[in-house]
């Protein structure tokens, strides 16, 4: 994430376990990070990583894979945040976690509602309100009392949603 200078926190993406981040173009990060649930992360100097690059093409050819699809979710985000209803936003996102999440039928969000908004460029009433709508459609529903498991009860209709914008 980036704090903003008046106070106001963007979150540019959320990484889950096996993810890579932090490789940057220049000599200092632009972003922090922060782990929302109990995390190991293993730190590796970005010299020794050209090193391994240099003479290995197949991690070589994984970086690159890595870089590209890393600036594809920044542009998909990019363009979420400029050109996408709140209702389309929260869509996006959770068929996003659906693909990165879901082991079974429940998606279990490990961040809140905050950083959900933070993520979406929304408040977070708004991302409650859209959530709630969604909920109304009978496209998701809650499992517990968190409302932080969700499941996807027509997923086809949410796409539908997603691709409005």
């Amino acid at each position: 994430y980036k704090l903003l200078s008046d106070g106001r926190r963007q979150i540019g993406a959320f990484h889950l376990a096996g993810d890579i981040f932090g490789l940057e173009n220049g000599n200092s990060h632009r972003f922090t990070a922060e782990a929302i649930v109990d995390t190991k992360v293993r730190l590796i100097r970005r010299q020794t990583l050209e090193l391994v690059a240099d003479s290995d093409p197949l991690v070589a050819n994984n970086l690159l894979n890595m870089t590209t699809s890393n600036l594809q979710h920044a542009e998909d985000h990019m363009m979420l945040l400029g050109r996408k209803t709140s209702l389309e936003r929260v869509s996006a996102f959770l068929l996003e976690m659906d693909q990165r999440l879901t082991e079974a039928d429940v998606i279990a969000l490990p961040m809140s509602r905050r950083d959900i908004a933070d993520y979406l460029g929304l408040t977070l009433e708004t991302v409650s309100r859209a959530l709630s709508r969604l909920h109304e459609l009978g496209i998701i529903n809650f499992v517990g009392n968190t409302q932080r498991q969700i499941v996807l009860s027509d997923r086809q209709k949410l796409a539908t949603i997603d691709l409005q914008g």
